[in-house]
C-alpha cells in the first residue's frame, strides 16, 4: 500500500481517466475494462503481471457497481447468469496461476486472431441480419475459458464471453448486461489470487485512481446499453474487437510500449 500523501489529484488523474473510459465502454458494449486499461497502463510503462493486478484490484469494485447498474436497468438474465458465474470463477483462478507461473507468448497470438475473428463476424452481423434471438449453447465453456482469459491477460471476461454469446444470437442488452453482473465474481476472484501472490502492493495509486474513474463511468454505460438500438451494439463491440486485436498484433510485431519511470 502506498502512502496516503502520494495521492495527490495530479498523480490520481491518468488513471482516474483510464478508468472512467475503459469502464464507460466495458458497461455499454459488455467488455473493455480490461483490454483498454491494460493497454493504457502498458503504453505508461508498467509491466504485464502489475497492469493486471491493478486492473482486477479497481475491477473487483467497478464490476459490483457495474453489475448493479445493469440489474436496476433490468439489463440481467439471472438464468444465463447462474450459468456462466460457477465456471468463470473457476477459470479466473486457474488464469491467475497461468500469468503468475507460466510464459504468454504462445497464447496471445493465438487469442488476439481468435478475437479479431469474432469481432470481423459481428460486424458482418450487426450490419447485414436482422437481429434474431436464439438459444445460447457452450455457456458454461465460455465462462471457463472467459476466465482463465481474464486472469492470465488482463482482460478477456468480456470480448471472449460476451462476443461469443452475441455471434450466437444472444439478446445484445440481456447478454451485456449479464456477462458485466457475473464479471464482478470472477474479478474478486482473480484479485484475490493477486493479492496472495503479490500481496496487498497491488491496490497502489494506479488502483485506486482506476478505481475511481470506473465508478463514475458505470452507471453512466449500463443507462447507454438500454437505450442504444440492438444492431449498433453489435457492431461496436465489432469494432471494438478488431482495434484491440489489431493493437495487440502491433504491440506483439514492434513493441511500441514505452517504459517511463517511477511505475
Amino acid at each position: 500500500m502506498i502512502p496516503w500523501t502520494e495521492l495527490s489529484l495530479a498523480a490520481l488523474l491518468p488513471f482516474i481517466l483510464i478508468g472512467f473510459t475503459a469502464q464507460l465502454i466495458d458497461s455499454a458494449l459488455g467488455m473493455a475494462f480490461g483490454v483498454v486499461g491494460t493497454a493504457l497502463l502498458l503504453v505508461l510503462g508498467l509491466p504485464p503481471a502489475s497492469a493486471s493486478a491493478a486492473i482486477h484490484a479497481a475491477e473487483s469494485f467497478t464490476s459490483g457497481v457495474s453489475g448493479v447498474s445493469h440489474a436496476l436497468q433490468r439489463n440481467v438474465d439471472w438464468r444465463l447468469f447462474r450459468r456462466l458465474v460457477i465456471p468463470g470463477i473457476i477459470g479466473g483462478a486457474i488464469g491467475v496461476f497461468v500469468l503468475t507461473s507460466l510464459a504468454n507468448d504462445i497464447a496471445r497470438p493465438v487469442v488476439l486472431t481468435y478475437l479479431g475473428a469474432v469481432g470481423i463476424y459481428l460486424l458482418w452481423r450487426g450490419a447485414r441480419r436482422p437481429q434474431t434471438y436464439r438459444d445460447l449453447k457452450f455457456v458454461g465453456s465460455l465462462g471457463l475459458v472467459g476466465g482463465v482469459c481474464d486472469g492470465s491477460g488482463g482482460g478477456g471476461w468480456g470480448p471472449i464471453v460476451t462476443a461469443n454469446l452475441l455471434a450466437q444470437g444472444g439478446e445484445p442488452r440481456r447478454i451485456i448486461g449479464t456477462v458485466n453482473a457475473s464479471e464482478f465474481f470472477v474479478t474478486v476472484t482473480i484479485a484475490a489470487g493477486f493479492i496472495g501472490t503479490m500481496g496487498w502492493s497491488t491496490f497502489g495509486k494506479v488502483a485506486i485512481g482506476l478505481l475511481i474513474g470506473g465508478v463514475l463511468g458505470a452507471p453512466i454505460g449500463a443507462w447507454l446499453v438500454r437505450r442504444l438500438r440492438a444492431e449498433l451494439l453489435v457492431t461496436a463491440a465489432g469494432a471494438l474487437l478488431l482495434i484491440a486485436s489489431a493493437y495487440g498484433f502491433f504491440a506483439l510485431m514492434f513493441d511500441p510500449v514505452p517504459r517511463f519511470p517511477g511505475f
